[in-house]
């Protein structure tokens, strides 16, 4: 098994985490599709996959919380590259607040972008998986959908979304040969705290749990060769995750207190 020639998209595809899924993609030999709004950053990196698997790559613009832009996606998909074989599931964003003073106009629109449409580009990709019988669709949640803590009410409503919808989906497409895995990584020295974390202290915080996007890019990329139901990472936070469901009031005072650092 191999990923030589195998068409990989990724979404949120731009910085962070889904850049270097990419980079690993095309290392392996992949005809990486790389998507997200900010078009100058995805040609760039189109260009260094390129470079990477000296093949063919694609960059195309897409706002994953606009039904149109994936309708022009899949239009492009049909014209320009064929049928994808992988599908990483990128795209997200998040902010930590207090609930009470969260902006609903907000809280709509992660859904849209997290949750609502993954789901829609997910069920496009997924129909044409079904007609050749085999694909891989990897959704990247996040600890926050497995164990929530304050300030990250909304932003882990749409990650225990994702990961629901994962598991059911991964159920309904394994008799056509079409795996799904769930990747939920706990915080990732990203841009994403940007905006999720205006005043910059998370990261500072967690020190002792931040994951490096790469290392964790290439165990994804590896799950592409040998399909996995979950990746987990840190290891830590999995183990106050399985605590969480096992023993719920020991699950609340890790959640609430080491763990609570926003």
């Amino acid at each position: 098994m191999n990923l030589e020639n195998k068409v990989v998209l990724v979404t949120g595809g731009s910085t962070g985490l889904g850049e270097q899924i990419c980079y690993e993609a095309a290392k392996q030999g992949a005809i990486v599709v790389v998507c997200a709004r900010r078009i100058h950053l995805i040609g760039q990196v189109k260009e260094h996959c390129m470079e990477l698997s000296h093949k063919k790559a694609y960059a195309f613009q897409l706002d994953i919380a606009n039904p149109d832009s994936i309708d022009s996606l899949m239009g492009k998909l049909k014209e320009e590259v064929g049928t994808v074989d992988v599908l990483v599931n990128d795209a997200g964003f998040g902010h930590f607040e207090d609930f009470v003073s969260f902006d609903m106009a907000l809280a709509r629109n992660m859904f849209e972008v997290n949750v609502l449409g993954m789901m829609l580009l997910t069920q496009r990709i997924a129909v044409e998986m079904l007609e050749q019988q085999a694909g891989h669709i990897i959704n990247v949640a996040s600890m926050a959908g497995k164990m929530a803590t304050p300030k990250s009410t909304v932003y882990s409503a749409t990650k225990f979304a994702v990961l629901g919808f994962s598991n059911a989906l991964r159920l309904e497409l394994k008799p056509f040969n079409i795996f799904v895995t769930t990747v939920n990584p706990g915080p990732i020295k990203t841009d994403f705290f940007d905006k999720a974390d205006p005043s910059g202290n998370y990261l500072e915080n967690v020190g002792a749990f931040i994951l490096e996007a790469q290392p964790l890019a290439k165990q994804i990329v590896k799950s592409m060769l040998r399909p996995k139901r979950e990746i987990n990472r840190p290891m830590a936070m999995e183990v106050a995750a399985r605590f969480y469901q096992m023993f719920p009031h020991i699950g609340d005072y890790l959640a609430g207190g080491l763990f609570n650092k926003k």
